[in-house]
């Protein structure tokens, strides 16, 4: 009886030692391939030739799993950046426009007669008001011509708001009427006699070579210049 106790506890031992060697195997096949692994990466570019010229290419390739890869760059934020930078220009400041000038009437400009040099004139005249004086007749030795004061030199008319008398103011009234006819009547020369003044730019007015300054006084209708002779005698 102790003898086959023995025997049984003998064969016990023994089926355990053949399990717990077993057991311990496939671990130690893990380890070796594990460290088989580890020296392989560490050592890839010199056992990569070795291995492509005994194996496929297919089957020489480096461990995906074990690389190290690198995020992507995405190009998207430096794209939005850009985008809100535009989106975040100002416009430019609103230019203000100019409001428009008033039309001002164009006026006559005179024109002024050289003094070297004889002028013909026409036009149609009227007699002078308190509008603007373009071609009009102010009185017996006055008239406007374009704008321009022209005063007959080599004549003197009777004074028509000044006057002193009534035939003075009357005499006035004829001289003024008929140097209207006679300026409307055609054409006339205009001989600069000086300079110009306050009473106007003084010429000799003459039609086919007559003044008609001289026909005014023939007329009885203006004197020379220094007479003596008074309107109301």
């Amino acid at each position: 009886m102790a003898k086959t106790a023995t025997r049984r506890r003998k064969s016990s031992a023994r089926s355990k030692g053949r399990g717990g060697g077993g057991s311990a195997l496939p671990w130690a096949v893990v380890g070796v391939i594990a460290v088989g692994s580890i020296a392989t990466y560490d050592n890839w570019k010199s056992v990569k030739p070795m291995l492509a010229a005994h194996a496929p290419a297919s089957i020489v390739s480096r461990p995906v799993s074990n690389a190290r890869s690198e995020p992507a760059s995405d190009p998207s934020p430096r794209q939005t950046a850009s985008i809100t930078t535009a989106t975040r220009m100002v416009p430019p400041a609103a230019v203000p426009i100019p409001a428009k000038a008033p039309v001002v009437p164009e006026k006559a400009i005179p024109v002024s007669i050289s003094p070297a040099q004889a002028q013909t004139g026409r036009a149609a005249f009227g007699y002078c008001g308190q509008g603007e004086h373009i071609n009009c007749v102010a009185d017996g030795s006055t008239f406007w011509y374009k704008g321009e004061k022209v005063a007959i030199a080599d004549v003197v008319s009777p004074a028509i708001e000044t006057a002193r008398c009534d035939n003075e103011k009357r005499l006035g009234f004829a001289a003024k009427l008929r140097l209207l006819n006679i300026l409307n009547s055609g054409s006339f020369s205009m001989n600069p006699a000086g300079q110009p003044g306050k009473a106007g730019a003084p010429h000799v007015v003459s039609r086919e070579g007559r003044s008609i300054g001289v026909q005014m006084i023939n007329e009885g209708l203006a004197r020379k210049p220094g007479a003596s002779n008074s309107w109301c005698a």
